[in-house]
């Protein structure tokens, strides 16, 4: 109770309308964190279909939405072609500077970031985020530091929870609600 009740607190601080950019860390977050290897020794991930569907609505609200990653696979290129998703960012070493370069870029500032990570390595980009966000089952360090604790655990919806919060911030959520989504899915 004392957890949410700190987490409110800080979000009422932060302007979520102001948020711009979406960082996600891949595996723990997009995934469930587990590796599955097919008979060639590949690595196969499976990626929720409602957090697709989250990034594609985020994109249409004018949001960037960003991939960065210590991993690579393949699975996450691929998966970040079929979703439009133009920053995809694999087999990072320094989040907190490829993040710092991918605001550079995007001509974007702390505040306008929001990241969701899941794990230790994620905490570096603490510094250059608005927003630190982590899945429910994310590791208890980062959860402690975090902003917001998901209820959504990775691989499960996170990216679509938050997303919803987001688009609603931004009186964007409605209209989807409302209508229907009717663009390619995801």
């Amino acid at each position: 109770m004392i957890r949410q009740l700190l987490q409110r607190t800080r979000l009422r601080r932060l302007d979520l309308a102001a948020i711009e950019l979406l960082v996600c860390d891949v595996d723990g977050v997009l995934t469930d964190g587990g590796l599955h290897y097919d008979e060639q020794g590949q690595v196969v991930k499976r990626f929720d279909v409602r957090d697709g569907l989250a990034i594609r609505m985020l994109q249409r609200a004018g949001i960037e939405v960003a991939f960065l990653s210590g991993g690579r696979s393949g699975a996450i290129e691929q998966r970040a072609r079929h979703l439009h998703v133009n920053h995809c960012l694999v087999g990072v070493g320094d989040k907190h500077s490829a993040l710092r370069q991918l605001q550079a870029n995007l001509q974007l500032e702390r505040h306008q970031t929001a990241f969701i990570g899941d794990d230790l390595n994620d905490l570096t980009v603490r510094p250059a985020t608005g927003l630190l966000i982590c899945p429910s089952d994310g590791a208890r360090g980062l959860r402690r530091q975090a902003d917001w604790v998901l209820r959504r655990r990775g691989g499960d919806g996170a990216v679509r929870e938050f997303s919803e919060t987001l688009l609603r911030s931004k009186n964007k959520f409605n209209e989807l609600q409302n209508v229907g989504w009717l663009y390619n899915n995801s």
